[in-house]
């Protein structure tokens, strides 16, 4: 397991492959969602300085909070509703510029200004996200998508 996070400057293609093998390095041998998850989000927000980083897991038919990095959340969000619960219902990452301009945006941190959501599949069942919030617009690109999603593949499930 690694102990330390080695905090890498770049580009943001060079901090993900920077960061990728210490996140795999983190879930190795570690079999709790819980610490999985909560390991992953603070390695994010250490790395990125975003705003916000963590997670919603689906429990009851509602995304309920997880592990998270920053701000208090909200703790329960409904299928369709936000960012987060339209990730969930389209069952697709979602990038959003300016949640200011995204129809029905639940805002639990008025200082969010971008945001990045990337579903968790187990066995073709979406169980939970990862979103991230940032506090300048359009933080979030195709990068992010690609090495995010390439993440929540590594969590042991």
């Amino acid at each position: 397991m690694a102990e330390d996070l080695v905090i890498v400057n770049g580009s943001k293609e060079e901090q993900y492959l920077a960061l990728l093998p210490q996140i795999h390095g983190l879930l190795e041998g570690e079999t709790d969602l819980v610490a999985n998850l909560a390991n992953i989000a603070a390695a994010l927000k250490e790395q990125f300085g975003w705003l916000w980083v963590g997670f919603y897991l689906v429990k009851d038919n509602e995304l309920v909070l997880g592990p998270f990095q920053g701000p208090i959340a909200c703790t329960r969000i409904k299928k369709g509703r936000g960012v987060c619960g339209t990730c969930w219902e389209k069952e697709e990452t979602l990038i959003v510029d300016d949640v200011e301009q995204f129809p029905g945006h639940i805002a639990c941190s008025s200082l969010s200004k971008s945001e990045i959501v990337i579903p968790i599949f187990n066995n073709n069942t979406l169980i939970g996200v990862l979103d991230a919030d940032s506090e300048s617009l359009a933080s979030f690109d195709q990068v992010d998508k690609n090495h995010l999603e390439k993440i929540v593949s590594l969590i042991p499930l």
